[in-house]
Order: C-alpha cells, then sequence, then structure tokens
C-alpha cells in the first residue's frame, strides 16, 4: 500500500498543478513569459518549494512551461494539458528542428499573411500594429521581445477570421520562440523591417504585399539558421 504521506504530497502537487495553470490562463501570463520564483510561487499557491517543483516539472511534461538554465520558468504554452502533437519539444539538436520548423512557417504562414489582408478588421489592424510598435520599441531599448514577437505573428493568424487557423498558433508561436532562442536574437534589425512591412501591407489590405514581406521575413530566418550549421558544421570539422 502507497504510504499515506506520499498520496498527500500527490494530491497537493496535482492541486498546485491546477492552481497554476489556472493563474497562467486567467492573468493571462503571455507566452514566452517567465514565471514569479519558487519562492513567491509557494506563497501564491499556499504550498511549499518542493509541491511547486512537482507541479511545475508536470507542467513542463505537458508542455505548458520550460525551464531555462540560469534564467527560470518560461510560459511556452496556454493550453490545458496540451501534449506534444508534433513530437519536438524534447529534440536535442535545436538548430536543426528550429530549420525544420521554419520551412513549416514558410509553407504556412505567407498563405496566412495573405489571407489576414484580406479579412483584417479596423480593430485586427490597431492590434497587429500595437504589437508590432512593442516589438521594434524593446528591440531598440535592449528588452526581451520574445512574448511580443509572439503575439505579433498569433495576432496574424487571428486576422484571418478563420477558426481552424486557431489550431496552428501554437505551431507557429512554437516556431518563433524555437527561432530567437537558437539565434540568440541576432536578426533584430531584420525582424523590425519585415515586420513593419507585413504589419503595413495587412493594414492596406495589400495580400501580394503581406504574403510576399512574410516570405521575406521567414526568408531571413532560414538563412540565418543555415549559417549557424555551416558555422558548427565547420567547428566539428576544422579544416586542417
Amino acid at each position: 500500500m502507497e504510504d499515506l504521506s506520499n498520496v498527500k504530497n500527490k494530491l497537493l502537487a496535482e492541486r498546485a498543478e491546477e492552481q497554476l495553470l489556472r493563474y497562467i490562463q486567467k492573468e493571462p501570463v503571455a507566452v514566452g513569459e517567465k514565471l514569479p520564483n519558487e519562492f513567491k510561487l509557494g506563497e501564491m499557491l499556499g504550498v511549499g518549494r518542493s509541491t511547486v517543483r512537482e507541479a511545475v516539472k508536470s507542467l513542463v511534461i505537458k508542455g505548458v512551461l520550460e525551464i531555462r538554465r540560469g534564467s527560470g520558468t518560461y510560459v511556452v504554452s496556454t493550453a490545458a494539458g496540451r501534449d506534444d502533437p508534433l513530437g519536438v519539444r524534447n529534440a536535442t539538436d535545436k538548430l536543426a528542428l528550429a530549420l525544420e520548423l521554419v520551412e513549416v512557417r514558410l509553407l504556412l504562414e505567407p498563405g496566412i499573411a495573405e489571407m489576414a489582408a484580406i479579412h483584417a478588421s479596423a480593430e485586427d489592424v490597431h492590434r497587429l500594429k500595437k504589437f508590432c510598435d512593442r516589438v521594434e520599441e524593446k528591440i531598440k531599448s535592449g528588452e526581451d521581445y520574445i512574448a511580443d514577437d509572439i503575439e505579433f505573428h498569433t495576432c496574424i493568424a487571428r486576422c484571418t477570421g478563420n477558426t481552424v487557423m486557431e489550431q496552428l498558433i501554437p505551431i507557429i508561436d512554437t516556431a518563433v520562440m524555437m527561432f530567437v532562442n537558437v539565434t540568440h536574437k541576432k536578426l533584430t534589425e531584420e525582424t523590425v523591417r519585415t515586420h513593419r512591412m507585413i504589419a503595413n501591407a495587412i493594414a492596406d489590405g495589400d495580400f501580394v504585399g503581406a504574403r510576399t514581406a512574410m516570405t521575406m521575413h521567414l526568408t531571413y530566418n532560414r538563412e540565418k539558421i543555415k549559417r549557424m550549421m555551416d558555422e558548427r558544421r565547420a567547428e566539428s570539422f576544422p579544416v586542417s
């Protein structure tokens, strides 16, 4: 028979997990944002740090949180209990995964941008430009812009007015976060310029321009990853 103290600890961890997930969804804590530290989470949830760790670990397994060594715990999805349908979260070669994800984005997002230019409302455009401005402001001030970058691309998908497109948002979110993380935010000038081109084209209803600008944006991303892979290969097999 399982020890009663173990059963109690499991129940506490499960309840803390539910409370933490509700906090993420209701606050809301945006994808890419960092959670408070263990001590503050423990105070907020009314449990000890070991229980907080168990709750966080469970949400990491379910693809809601990600622990970045030396940095903290970040939200990577706000979907309750969402499994990893693509099986990519535990991939060891993040650079190769980033390349595959950007290639999938090249298939999807130019068409999404085109549809957004056709269907976006005035309110959609206002929201899109707000995220575009935020990314640019944070890049210029040296702040972390990943959450707003993700929101920018998420907003484009929502501008389409297509409910099925909502199902693609977690894939896009994962791809954006993966790219920014592996490239260490080194394509900032290109990001600002192409984001502005995409937003302006959608605002003008220029569906060809929106598709073209998104293709350019993602091509810059793909070329950067390819260069990094070439550099890694050269370091692994130096010419004597």
